[in-house]
């Protein structure tokens, strides 16, 4: 839950969501750059052509929200030791806290375009693989290293 004094994450993905964004894809892998960041948080612009998506992962303690500009987007999280998918068409966005962890693809036969804020600057996200009903560490991956 954002604070009174710490900006709604998700109003500020909806304040930058404009027409005239840099927009770009790739046939191999999800596309993204890094459009603004601050000392209360940055915000990336992500692309996604059909079947692209994430692994499990978390934020690194950051909370985060992000909106579904263009297309429509698959965001799954772990209930019960499943993944549970939840659908997000164009409009819909979602915030997170910090110790959040989803997959998000590309299901559609659309492209997709999404903007992400998170608060701290990410630092390193953890990748995880879901055993036998249980999150496992797959990978830690850090800035400026990873991406």
């Amino acid at each position: 839950m954002d604070h009174p004094y710490e900006p709604d994450l998700l109003a500020v993905a909806r304040r930058i969501a404009v027409p005239s964004l840099p927009v770009r894809f790739d046939p191999e892998r999800r596309w993204y750059t890094r459009l603004a960041s601050g000392p209360d948080h940055e915000v990336w612009l992500l692309t996604w052509l059909p079947g692209q998506g994430t692994d499990l992962h978390d934020h690194g303690g950051s909370a985060g929200a992000f909106l579904v500009v263009s297309g429509a987007l698959t965001e799954e999280v772990v209930a019960g030791g499943r993944l549970r998918p939840h659908l997000l068409a164009a409009g819909a966005g979602r915030r997170f806290g910090p110790r959040h962890v989803h997959r998000v693809t590309n299901r559609d036969d659309r492209p997709a375009v999404s903007l992400h804020v998170y608060r701290p600057a990410l630092h390193r996200m953890t990748r995880y693989h879901l055993t036998d009903g249980r999150l496992r560490v797959a990978e830690v991956a850090l800035a400026g290293v990873a991406w």
